[in-house]
């Protein structure tokens, strides 16, 4: 048995435990020397026959290497000469030999560690802004998203209102709309029964018009925070190509008008290449399970390597059959190498990091309804009715000439206080409505219940009758 005060090497899938072996990953650790890699055509010369990165140095770009890279190319965290060699004696930079992984030579525990199967990997952490540089117009950023104000404007001249129509009254409904009503309102209720339906008396129909008022205020928010990404190759747009535009100065258009939606953005000319954070460019980090061990206390036999077993009506003792008696097994996170995969770079060792600007465009919507029956105001919402006028603008003008007063203030005060409710956003587009939905009471009599009533309300004629007489049919269990 191997000792237990020595990883498993990456030949260790070859013996009791039965593990596959990991796959081969090409290319760890990253070379050093000449960072970043050159990619064809990419990024453009920016001068005939110009280097990349500047000789010298450039804008953005520490004298003699890329920016975040300090002379010689090693990145911050790796030990004098580079990364870690593998195997122990080859030349830093070596790859590894085919069919095996990088094995962890950092600190580690002196014991295996007891294994825990409901341990999650740890949430990495962010950079340190220190190491994000700094881009004018973006000083104060962090990796939270902040929103921005949009400069101020102009706001639309507002002059006279336009011309506005006269506004016509709902359609009023009859006796045998009314009935027809309240039959399709029973029959959708199966313990509803049917004779107060058929046999009521209507006594009087009072037809009112419910006046549902909305405004809907379309906004545009921008916000920026830094964010990072694994760098694969791609290009790198940096400060050398200019300085970077301010937030609001970037275009972009909604997809559509009074819907919401998003859009994330990559600032022009704020990119640039950084060693990993997390793993310090070497693209694997130690395995949070193992701590670089490479192997754990079996948890069936707690380390002991026997397991105790019913048989044959007495208790015996045997070899675990999960260790095979050795006590400890394999690390399942790693497989056996003491580290892993880094969760930030993905094992590329660099990062992509820019600003990263989102768009949100956001319907703001408020209503207002003046229904003056014991009808509950939220059911005017759910239905249609007449739409008596409709108005689209940049600002629009508060309503004046509704022949409801009470109509006409609540959109004075609504326009009124959306236009200061939203100081970090831009207003692109404005649009009021008002409905006209028709209500109808009808009084009725039926046996010996005297002025009882229901209401009709809405083109779908929706009826809302809380009294109505039979709402509990024979055979059903009230609980």
């Amino acid at each position: 048995m191997a000792d237990e005060k020595t990883p498993i090497s990456s030949s260790a899938g070859q013996g009791g435990y039965g593990a596959t072996p990991h796959p081969q990953q090409a290319g760890y650790p990253p070379p050093q020397a000449g960072f970043p890699p050159t990619q064809g055509g990419y990024p453009p010369p920016q001068g005939a026959g110009a280097p990349y990165p500047p000789a010298g140095g450039g804008a953005g770009y520490p004298q003699g290497g890329a920016a975040g890279y300090p002379q010689g190319g090693a990145a911050p965290g790796y030990p004098q000469g580079g990364a870690p060699a593998f195997p122990p004696g080859a030349p830093a930079g070596a790859a590894p030999p085919a069919g095996a992984l990088p094995q962890y030579q950092g600190e580690m525990p002196q014991d295996d560690m007891k294994d825990d199967p409901y341990l999650q990997a740890p949430t990495p952490s962010a950079p340190t802004l220190d190491d994000m540089g700094v881009v004018p117009g973006y000083e104060n950023i962090g990796f939270n998203a902040a929103s921005l104000p949009p400069p101020s404007y102009d706001e639309a001249t507002r002059g006279e209102p336009p011309e506005r129509r006269e506004f016509r009254n709902a359609p009023s409904i009859t006796e045998d709309d009314a009935r027809e009503a309240i039959a399709q309102h029973v029959s959708e209720h199966c313990c509803y029964g049917k004779a107060p339906a058929r046999e009521m008396t209507f006594r009087d129909l009072t037809s009112s018009s419910a006046f549902h008022y909305t405004l809907e205020t379309f906004a545009e928010s921008r916000s920026t925070r830094w964010a990072y990404e694994p760098y694969k190759g791609q290009p790198i747009d940096g400060p050398e190509r200019g300085p970077a535009p301010g937030p609001w100065d970037i275009q972009a258009s909604s997809p559509a008008l009074f819907k919401a939606s998003k859009m994330d953005v990559e600032v022009p000319h704020t990119a640039s290449v950084k060693p990993c954070h997390q793993c310090y460019g070497r693209g694997y980090e130690r395995c949070y399970r193992c701590h670089g061990r490479g192997r754990l206390f079996c948890h069936s036999c707690q380390g002991t390597g026997r397991e105790r077993v019913f048989q044959h009506g007495e208790h015996h003792h045997r070899h675990c059959q999960w260790c095979h008696g050795s006590g400890r097994k394999r690390c399942y996170t790693c497989n056996g190498f003491g580290q892993v995969t880094c969760s930030v770079c993905k094992s590329h060792g660099n990062l992509k990091c820019f600003i990263k600007l989102t768009i949100q465009w956001k319907n703001h919507e408020k209503d207002y309804i003046v229904e003056r029956t014991a009808l509950p105001d939220q059911l005017i919402r759910t239905v249609s009715g007449q739409v008596a006028f409709e108005e689209q603008y940049p600002r629009v003008w508060p309503i004046n000439h509704f022949p409801d007063q009470e109509v006409n203030t609540a959109s004075n005060s609504i326009v009124t206080e959306h236009s200061r409710a939203f100081p970090t956003e831009r207003i692109l587009m404005q649009r009021q409505r008002v409905r006209i939905v028709p209500v109808t009471q009808v009084l009725y009599s039926w046996k010996h219940q005297e002025n009882a009533s229901f209401f009709v309300y809405g083109f779908e004629r929706k009826v809302h009758a809380p009294d109505y007489p039979q709402q509990c049919c024979c055979g059903c269990t009230i609980l």
